[in-house]
């Protein structure tokens, strides 16, 4: 039997990293990445431009090829519970070219995402200080280009930076060098106080939906694919598909959980599983509410609640609050996952060992956390939010895709491998994985597969230049049986 280390912790090098997080932890940090931008930014713009109601079955799609990926990811993070997520699983199974990719895909991932959610976070922020009569200026608060995403092009908007989003970005940075365990508790405490707000719309909206709202629950295609339709439906579900990215950020923290045998799978399926239902109520009660056309804006919930009257007015001030502390979260788990990202392929040597050192106080990835919050705070700082969205589902997509291929190849070449958890209906559940996700990316336009294979080839060059000369063989690895 192929043999990975029951105890990650028994070789105590000085860079191990602390095992500080239970189910509820992990469950939250799920919940903390998932719930989020989808809630709070995607569900208005994807019902507006693509699927009306109907914006519903693009979540459950989308859901749905989550679920299936999330079961695969479950096997491997309990099989090989350390930090890198896909990253760690594919380097185990089918070697470090294939690790890299993925790696390397990871990075366009978390770095784009966490940038993103900030931007749209500093949207949010921007509008609460308002409420209280503080105004940010608009040339301090927003980027100074704007993304046209007919034409592909990008024109100066007369800003200066948009300094909310720097701001938040690092003083997260600064939170999670201080360790993962304040990092956590604090999250689970946000993730709480935003799912009361999320149940609040819910709860009090179902009592202003229209069947009216709702008809045509499929609105008639225009002719062009992905506005409206069954088209549009796809073409959303990938849209919205950025809405569940954050539940592998549960796989990511495996090296930091305890008994991560047990407690990854519960982690995974069980903030996936939650989310899901949130989204599909949100969905429902917001298209509802309004009309869809009318919630292609920067704050779409807040816009439905306002659809009633003044008989929810009270709920908008504690919508936008939820929204800031809803993408706060976001943010912070991002930056979590695309540190460890870094150090774990530093710790295999496909990056220079600086990447992988460990605090030795706070026994965090210091210099990783560092540079990812630097990169991520100039990002957001100078790129506008629908640039950056656009950078992130292809990768995550693909990364799913090799996750599910990997299970059904370590199913033939490891079988006697022990499992703590494992994949249900192999190979149907990994083969509907990767046609669910691979339609998904299929229905994305061609200008974000072209950034996508300009991302792999800038990869590559590292790869062939550094990474495949230093690269050795993790302790995780499996060999044939």
């Amino acid at each position: 039997m192929a043999g990975i280390p029951l105890n990650p912790d028994a070789e105590d090098n000085g860079n191990e990293l602390k095992r500080a997080l239970g189910p509820v932890h992990l469950i939250m940090l799920g919940i903390g990445a998932i719930i989020g931008a989808g809630i709070f930014v995607s569900t208005g713009q994807a019902a507006a431009n693509y699927a009306g109601p109907a914006v519903v079955i693009s979540y459950l799609v989308a859901g749905t090829g989550c679920l299936l990926a999330g079961l695969c990811y479950a096997e491997f993070a309990s099989m090989i519970p350390v930090a890198g997520s896909a990253y760690s699983y594919s380097f185990a199974t089918l070697g470090k070219f294939f690790a890299w990719i993925i790696g390397w895909d990871l990075i366009l991932e978390y770095l784009a995402a966490g940038s993103a959610v900030a931007v749209g976070w500093a949207g949010y922020f921007k509008g609460m200080m308002a409420n209280f009569g503080i105004t940010i200026p608009d040339h301090l608060s927003t980027s100074p280009v704007t993304w046209e995403a007919a034409t592909g092009t990008m024109h100066l908007s007369g800003a200066i930076i948009n300094l909310p989003a720097a701001i938040l970005i690092l003083l997260l940075t600064i939170l999670l060098v201080i360790g993962i365990k304040a990092s956590a508790s604090f999250n689970a405490v946000m993730v709480a106080l935003k799912l009361i707000v999320v149940l609040l719309v819910i709860g009090f909206g179902f009592q202003y939906v229209t069947a009216d709202n709702l008809t045509p629950f499929i609105p008639e295609n225009t002719g062009t694919f992905g506005q409206y339709g069954w088209s549009g439906i796809l073409r959303a579900s990938g849209v919205v598909f950025f809405a569940y990215i954050g539940f592998d950020s549960v796989s990511v923290a495996a090296q930091e959980a305890k008994n991560p045998q047990r407690n990854m799978p519960i982690g995974i399926l069980g903030s996936l599983g939650i989310c899901t239902i949130l989204y599909v109520l949100m969905c429902i009660v917001m298209t509802g509410m309004a009309n869809y056309t009318t919630l292609n804006v920067p704050q779409p919930v807040a816009t439905a609640v306002e659809a009633t009257g003044g008989a929810l007015a009270w709920l908008v001030p504690l919508v936008n609050i939820g929204a800031v502390l809803g993408l706060g979260t976001v943010v912070l788990v991002l930056l979590l996952g695309q540190a460890r990202i870094f150090y774990a392929m530093s710790r295999d040597g496909m990056l220079p060992p600086l990447f992988s050192k460990v605090h030795p106080k706070f026994r965090t990835p210091h210099v990783s956390t560092i540079l990812i919050g630097g990169v991520a705070a100039l990002l957001s700082a100078f790129l506008p939010h629908d640039l950056l969205i656009e950078l992130v589902s292809i990768g995550t997509l693909a990364a799913f895709v090799l996750v599910c291929v990997s299970v059904m190849v370590l199913r033939k070449t490891h079988p006697n491998v022990h499992r703590p958890f494992r994949t249900p209906w192999v190979p149907i559940v990994p083969i509907g994985g990767i046609l669910v996700c691979g339609a998904m990316m299929a229905g994305l336009p061609l200008d974000t597969w072209i950034r996508l294979v300009i991302w792999f080839a800038i990869g590559l060059t590292i790869y062939f230049l550094y990474a495949r000369h230093h690269a050795r063989t993790p302790s995780y690895a499996l060999k044939r049986d």
